[in-house]
C-alpha cells in the first residue's frame, strides 16, 4: 500500500502540471505579444539615442 501511495505522488503532480499548463496557455491566447514588442522597439530607440548623442 505504501508503494501505491508513492506512485500517486508523481501522478498527482503530473495532473497538476497539466492543469497549470493549460491555464497558463489560456491567458496567452487572450493577450498578444503586441505590447511587449512595442515596448522593446521603444527601448531600442532609446538605446540608439544614447549611443549617438554620447
Amino acid at each position: 500500500m505504501a508503494a501505491l501511495a508513492w506512485l500517486l505522488i508523481p501522478l498527482v503532480a503530473a495532473v497538476g502540471a497539466g492543469l497549470w499548463g493549460s491555464w497558463a496557455n489560456r491567458t496567452r491566447k487572450v493577450r498578444s505579444d503586441g505590447p511587449e514588442l512595442i515596448g522593446y522597439a521603444r527601448f531600442r530607440e532609446a538605446m540608439e539615442k544614447e549611443r549617438t548623442s554620447g
